[in-house]
């Protein structure tokens, strides 16, 4: 089962594909789509667009896990935010894969048991997990792969 985590954002999206084989997790890749700031924000979401739908054509995965929002304070980021989630999650919907969805605090709790970790923490697990040499960089990506493993996580609990 291939697992496509996606961190939302406007100007970083970060993306982390995993594997699962019997019950080893196997790392396959992640990283993150930029945009400019200077670039109009529906150029942003064209591109977001564009750039998620093409990885999930050349990824295949079986399952996609985005991030939740979560927003206290900034407002007018988090709209940003969740228009960018909004376009990503069409194109996930457009090529009919099964979507779950994670708050960053329910990652940290699946990811390391305490939902109020702390990256370092976080990261240390995924490398653990994923059986990786190093943290993964960016955090976006990292937070993706974190992501990803939750909906493998939820998967196995469904099944039992």
């Amino acid at each position: 089962m291939k697992i496509l985590g996606i961190d939302p954002g406007t100007a970083t999206v970060g993306y982390g594909l995993i594997e699962a084989k019997k019950r080893e997790l196997i790392f396959r890749e992640c990283g993150v789509i930029e945009t400019h700031k200077k670039v109009p924000m529906i150029e942003r979401l064209r591109e977001i667009g564009t750039d998620i739908g093409a990885l999930i054509k050349e990824m295949k995965p079986d399952l996609c896990v985005v991030e939740q929002l979560f927003f206290l304070k900034n407002v007018t980021n988090g709209i940003t935010v969740a228009q960018a989630r909004g376009v990503i999650l069409y194109e996930i919907a457009k090529a009919n894969i099964p979507c779950v969805e994670f708050t960053p605090l329910q990652m940290k709790q699946l990811i390391t048991g305490h939902g109020r970790a702390e990256k370092k923490r976080v990261g240390m697990m995924i490398t653990s997990m994923l059986k990786l040499d190093k943290v993964p960089r960016p955090d976006d990506a990292a937070d993706a792969l974190g992501l990803a493993i939750c909906g493998y996580l939820a998967s196995r609990m469904r099944r039992g």
